[in-house]
């Protein structure tokens, strides 16, 4: 799955006496299990049992899309990504709602990234993710050329009412990791709305924020710098209902020849997008941040400003390869 960032979350203590003054205090709960990374909820709810019982539903909600969502592992008879990938060109394959919404948006994600974003790239993520493992060397151009023959996007057919995909090429993979988390992170916040009205989700980098904490205060969020020999974070935003999503190239990638190779790939070259050290997106909905965050890590800067510039309320910062910092409107 996707994500390499970590984020500091800073919460505020001054308020925790008019929290408690209020009838609520502040919890939290990581989750090391999930995604791949550390997970982990912050929440203001009326007593430990009841945010026992609240963090152990989210969990179970978070669980499913993990499992449905992963294309590394299978989980006994669940049809879920990997199980995708491996049947969907031999007939369409009946699949949980959750995998056919995931898909349905991202299908719109590559339309609002201009193509930058597209889950269907699974077969040249394959030859790099196996070649970032071994970490010896880069893959050969004309294996990968061959493998983004299979990554039409209109080769993946999916049919809603029935509930199936099927996949018009028999050697197309799918590769959800550019939008899963935030995808997932999204409908989190729908599901654990349900019993918090003040709640903070970390998907290994992927915030979701939505209520204010007892008091008024904002949530509030540190952007981790690139720059591994700065003292201090990026950037320290105050979010409400908000989302903030990092790519970067400082967390998963490897060497060649003293060169550095991140796992962000862009479908035009085919190779490791290197034109940002990172790029933090601040935006409503956690599944579009995550999605604009590699698009906008991949394209060029005015492309991208483009982009980000078209959705209210939408900001971004870009931090080029001399950590220079670049803000949209």
């Amino acid at each position: 799955m996707k994500k390499f960032i970590s984020i500091t979350l800073c919460i505020l203590l001054t308020i925790t006496l008019c929290s408690c003054s209020r009838g609520f205090e502040r919890f939290n709960k990581s989750y090391t299990d999930l995604f791949d990374t550390v997970c982990s909820v912050v929440a203001y709810d009326s007593d430990q049992k009841s945010f026992d019982k609240h963090s152990e539903a989210l969990y179970n909600e978070l669980d499913s899309y993990n499992k449905l969502y992963d294309i590394y592992n299978s989980y006994d008879d669940l049809v879920n990504i990997k199980y995708i990938n491996e049947n969907a060109a031999k007939a369409p394959v009946k699949a949980d709602k959750k995998i056919i919404d995931l898909l349905l948006f991202s299908k719109e994600m590559y339309e609002l990234t201009e193509g930058a974003v597209n889950i269907c790239l699974g077969s040249v993520l394959q030859i790099w993710h196996s070649y970032r493992e071994e970490g010896k060397a880069l893959p050969k151009e004309s294996e990968l050329k061959d493998a983004s023959k299979h990554c039409d996007i209109d080769d993946l057919i999916i049919n809603k009412k029935a509930s199936t995909v099927y996949f018009n090429d028999k050697k197309m993979q799918l590769d959800v990791g550019a939008i899963a988390k935030g995808y997932a992170a999204e409908q989190a916040k729908a599901f654990a709305k349900e019993f918090w009205s003040s709640a903070l989700i970390n998907l290994g980098g992927n915030v979701t924020t939505w209520g204010v904490k007892p008091g008024g205060a904002r949530w509030i969020v540190e952007i981790e710098n690139p720059d591994r020999s700065a003292t201090e974070a990026l950037r320290t935003v105050d979010v409400v209902d908000s989302s903030v999503v990092t790519s970067g190239d400082y967390q998963r990638y490897y060497e060649v020849d003293g060169k550095r190779y991140c796992h962000i790939i862009d479908e035009k070259t085919l190779y490791p997008a290197d034109g940002f050290s990172g790029v933090t997106v601040i935006y409503e909905d956690s599944a579009v941040a995550d999605a604009l965050s590699t698009a906008l890590f991949i394209l060029p800067i005015e492309e991208g400003k483009k982009i980000i510039n078209s959705l209210k309320y939408a900001r971004a910062v870009w931090v080029d390869k001399d950590y220079n910092i670049i803000n949209s409107k």
